[in-house]
């Protein structure tokens, strides 16, 4: 198993700094949030990109994903969305990241209008992220938050280009359990991102193993050569601890759920 986290929670750090944590605190790579507020964009000019990579790279930490905030389902025109895309998978190419985030969106449509929506934009997309090398994960969110909502999309794209972001706390709240979201996803999953929360109603992001969430099921049916990302919220919830004091306490619970060890055990 491989392990990232997510830089939403730790808004606003330079790269050599989330980067630096990452290697400390024995983090293989980083999701990174691709918004204006931080340090890398699709905005970013081609000098902050090589910048970025050389920061990286010199920590032995690699871009597990860029994360966007395109929704492809969602209503209106589709040139903005697929401009949006492209700008993604270029910022992930830069950045030798295989996978680029995408949520759905389309909560405000019925659900055969919402899936026609994705299904276009992502089939549309898919030779242009394939051309360079990316992969575009629909994540288990909003209006297809569960396993199977996502792979409804997926299985009519049906391309190398795309695939699935599993964000464990969607599908929870969806109803579905890990063993039913993993068999939806199938193929088409391309990592995991875990977090706890201490309900349903509570969602402030808290330590992973200390919540609701059944994270030791969903890391029991992963490969054992995926990906897993922990996406801490911090940006949203800003009384929430600090990300920092938590890595190293979450590396090893999540090692400790790696089949073969006891929860909260370190590896070797």
């Amino acid at each position: 198993m491989r392990y990232a986290f997510s830089t939403l929670g730790v808004p606003g750090t330079p790269l050599d700094r989330s980067a630096g944590l990452a290697a400390a605190h024995g983090f293989d790579g980083l999701e990174l949030r691709a918004h204006p507020e931080e340090p890398l964009h699709p905005d970013s000019p081609p000098a902050a990109r090589a910048a970025g990579l050389r920061a990286l790279t010199r920590e032995g930490v690699v871009v597990l994903g860029v994360a966007g905030y395109v929704r492809v389902a969602a209503e209106g025109t589709d040139e903005p969305v697929l401009a949006a895309l492209r700008g993604l998978v270029r910022l992930a190419s830069d950045l030798e990241a295989p996978y680029v985030r995408v949520f759905p969106g389309g909560a405000e449509l019925p659900s055969a209008a919402a899936d026609d929506n994705a299904v276009r934009r992502l089939l549309a997309a898919a030779p242009y992220a394939e051309r360079h090398g990316v992969r575009m994960l629909l994540e288990t969110h909003d209006s297809h938050r569960t396993g199977a909502a996502a792979a409804r999309v997926l299985d009519r794209v049906a391309r190398a280009g795309a695939g699935a972001l599993w964000d464990v706390l969607h599908t929870w709240l969806g109803g579905e359990t890990p063993a039913e979201s993993r068999r939806a996803l199938g193929a088409h999953l391309g990592y995991v991102q875990v977090k706890d929360v201490a309900s349903a109603r509570e969602l402030t992001p808290i330590g992973l193993g200390t919540g609701v969430l059944p994270l030791a099921e969903a890391v029991a049916v992963l490969p054992s050569d995926g990906w897993v990302c922990w996406e801490y919220e911090k940006r949203w919830y800003p009384d929430a601890a600090e990300l920092a004091g938590q890595l190293a306490r979450g590396r090893r619970y999540l090692q400790g759920l790696e089949p073969g060890r006891a929860p909260g055990t370190a590896a070797e």
